[in-house]
């Protein structure tokens, strides 16, 4: 059984559970209140008021206790509901990375049986690419550091060089590509800056 169809038939339950509980409460409630008015033909009105008072005070208690229940259900349930998107978020990503992992077994099974070094080349060349759109299509970006002024929110500097070429405070050499998710830094470029 899939787990959509586990949480179907535990939200099921969980509406019939509250629905009995209910079905009883007022099945209670009518009782009760049979008896109190055949009690009440023998009350004074003011005992008459004070035992109508009662009932309606028990029958909003009772509405609290099944509110809350329906309120303690719905917790629970949004609950799991959070943990399972949590735990399946990175789903889709990777349905979409099995072909890049298809087309690297095949890339490596053909390397192994072949000495075509170019053919293999290619072959990973296009398997990057493929790659490279998987990630793009996420909204991952590769940062554009050589040229731009230093910034440390992009930028992480492992070195000062001096060069005649650009002024202070520019990125000369990307030592390692930093990338962007979206809008937020993924990792920021390692860099070389002019001093």
């Amino acid at each position: 059984m899939s787990t959509e169809q586990n949480h179907q038939a535990n939200t099921e339950q969980e509406v019939d559970a509250t629905y009995n509980e209910n079905a009883q409460a007022e099945a209670e409630t009518t009782d009760a209140a049979q008896e109190s008015s055949q009690e009440q033909a023998s009350l004074s009105p003011e005992q008459q008021e004070i035992e109508q008072l009662k009932q309606q005070a028990d029958e909003h208690y009772q509405r609290l206790l099944r509110a809350q229940a329906d309120f303690d259900n719905f917790r629970r349930r949004t609950r799991q509901e959070k943990e399972e998107f949590a735990k399946y978020a990175s789903l889709k990503v990777v349905e979409q990375l099995l072909p890049v992992v298809d087309n690297f077994e095949r890339a490596l099974a053909a390397g192994k049986d072949s000495n075509d070094y170019d053919a293999l080349l290619k072959g990973v060349d296009m398997i990057f690419r493929q790659l490279d759109q998987v990630l793009a299509a996420e909204g991952l970006k590769p940062m554009e550091a050589v040229g731009q002024p230093f910034n440390p929110e992009y930028h992480q500097a492992i070195m000062q060089v001096e060069s005649d070429e650009h002024e202070e405070g520019i990125v000369v050499e990307e030592l390692q590509k930093g990338y962007l998710l979206k809008d937020k830094v993924l990792r920021p470029a390692m860099v070389k800056v002019s001093s």
